[in-house]
């Protein structure tokens, strides 16, 4: 009997260490939940779109304004906009975890929300790899590991595929343009700026270690970049009319003004694929034209 007993107790304290969930999140915090949350709040459009690519979505019960894909994140009820969170709201959801985004949320939030004793769990993507890896985070978070390590492998598959393509290229000079007043750009360390090193191209601004310096109009007209290329829903000649105003910067001479989706650049999820394709065709583009032109 004794022994039967103590099998029992063997198998059920197997059991709860298997349910136990511990992570280790970007800022190198751990977190540890006594089984895969149920109930969770994703601070960024952009978490919420990876739960939902983990099949953790019907989870979700909070995130912030703008969560708008896939469409079945439009119904979750909101917590304020990422810069600005409703710290109140979030602790009357009574979450297994809150997913903050690094770099995007105020830090102090972030921290009340820990010492009010709220799980958090920080991703702060950087890379192209990380999309996976945050992937199989968040799928593990949830309990759903098998279908985030399918969907962290197709991404990787079409990482390397993208990688394979464009390997050797010659180099092309780039501006991305995040907004325009004032002058934004992106930084070496910022996740476009990988993008834009994998289709060969060279981000002028890549020694900036900020993620997103301002910049003066005449240090991007100095470097006379071959493509200029901004994330936007409006046509070229209105999201990069200003640069008209300089015909003798190249891009501007040889007609390499490019426009890709901010939907599948802006956010560190699978879509980003499609956004480097399309970052990595206006490279091609500007390559195969001969920037030796008569101004």
């Amino acid at each position: 009997m004794r022994s039967w007993f103590s099998l029992c107790l063997l198998l059920c304290c197997a059991a709860t260490a298997r349910a136990a969930v511990t992570l280790v999140d970007d800022q190198g915090q751990a977190l540890t939940l006594g089984a895969p949350a149920v109930r969770i709040i994703a601070l960024s459009p952009h978490v919420a779109e990876l739960l939902f690519d983990v099949g953790a979505g019907g989870k979700l019960v909070g995130t912030v304004s703008r969560s708008d894909y896939p469409a079945a994140a439009r119904n979750v009820a909101l917590v304020g906009d990422h810069a600005r969170l409703d710290v109140e709201r979030i602790i009357a959801l009574n979450p297994d975890a809150v997913v903050a985004w690094g770099g995007g949320n105020p830090p102090l939030d972030i921290e009340r929300l820990r010492q009010l004793g709220v799980p958090v769990l920080v991703l702060e993507p950087r890379h192209l790899d990380d999309v996976a890896r945050h992937l199989e985070l968040l799928g593990q978070l949830a309990g759903t590991e098998t279908q985030a390590r399918a969907a962290a492998a197709d991404y990787r598959h079409g990482l390397a595929a993208l990688r394979e393509r464009y390997a050797g290229r010659s180099m092309v000079t780039v501006f991305y343009q995040v907004w325009h007043a004032p002058l934004m750009t992106v930084g070496g360390e910022q996740i476009i700026s990988e993008v834009i090193s994998l289709c060969g191209g060279q981000n002028i601004f890549a020694a900036l270690r900020s993620l997103a310096p301002t910049v003066s109009v005449e240090s991007v007209v100095m470097a006379d970049p071959a493509l200029i290329v901004t994330a936007s829903d409006q046509p070229v000649a209105q999201a990069l009319a200003n640069w008209r105003a300089w015909p003798m910067m190249r891009a501007v001479r040889i007609g390499q003004l490019m426009t890709i989706s901010p939907n599948n650049i802006a956010r560190a999820t699978p879509r980003l694929l499609q956004g480097a394709q399309e970052m990595c065709e206006a490279i091609e583009g500007a390559r195969a034209v001969p920037w030796r032109v008569s101004r």
